[in-house]
């Protein structure tokens, strides 16, 4: 399977934006964003050029892919699942990203990074209603619970994830028990739920062209 192994840092200077691909560094002074905001590469402070429309709407598609940790065909994919959807394509997008396991396991704490809660999902760590899960891009439905069993509880990022949910939050469509390690669908996501600055519709103009 394909995957990106380069700097994960230059991907939010390429963005121009913080996209918290690395966790809990993202929120010190130690982010390669605040320290150096611009692109990367050796003209990268020189690109001050205005961007095309077709422009806008490509960097916002790469900017929401490389958050989820989604390549460009899974990602076509999702967006011809969201506009066989009822309802606006764009939030049945973002809706269809928010609900895979991966991201699911990130937003309740479970992992600093939905990089990191990839590949805790892969190692088999988590179960999804009782059952063991390898697969980070399955769709959550309301009512799941998704829990770390007890031989696993003891692993050290488990704990450190933890600590940074405080700061960070759980959103209200999720309920986390951090004490029981576990955590609960209780709902759909909506497009308030969803606080990652992305401008959906740019997308669906891309893809519609």
């Amino acid at each position: 399977m394909a995957r990106y192994t380069d700097a994960t840092c230059r991907i939010c200077r390429r963005e121009g934006e913080k996209l918290f691909l690395k966790g809990d560094r993202c929120y010190s002074d130690k982010c390669a964003l605040a320290r150096r905001a611009y692109a990367p590469g050796q003209h990268g402070q020189g690109r001050n050029r205005k961007l095309s429309e077709y422009g806008m709407q490509l960097r916002e598609k790469q900017k929401t892919r490389r958050a989820y940790g989604v390549l460009e065909r899974q990602f076509h994919g999702y967006f011809e699942k969201a506009e066989m959807q009822k309802g606006v394509t764009g939030t049945n997008l973002l809706v269809i990203l928010e609900r895979r396991l991966d991201n699911v396991v990130y937003r309740l704490g479970f992992a600093n990074s939905r990089n990191q809660a990839r590949q805790l999902v892969r190692h088999g760590i988590f179960t999804l209603n009782g059952h063991k899960v390898t697969i980070p891009s399955l769709q959550v439905k309301v009512g799941d619970s998704v829990e770390v069993p007890e031989k696993n509880r003891k692993i050290p990022v488990l704990a450190e994830a933890q600590e940074v949910i405080a700061r960070r939050g759980c959103p209200g469509w999720l309920e986390a028990d951090g004490a029981a390690f576990k955590g609960t669908v209780k709902a759909l996501p909506q497009r308030d739920d969803i606080q990652f600055p992305v401008n959906e519709q740019l997308i669906v103009e891309l893809y519609s062209k």
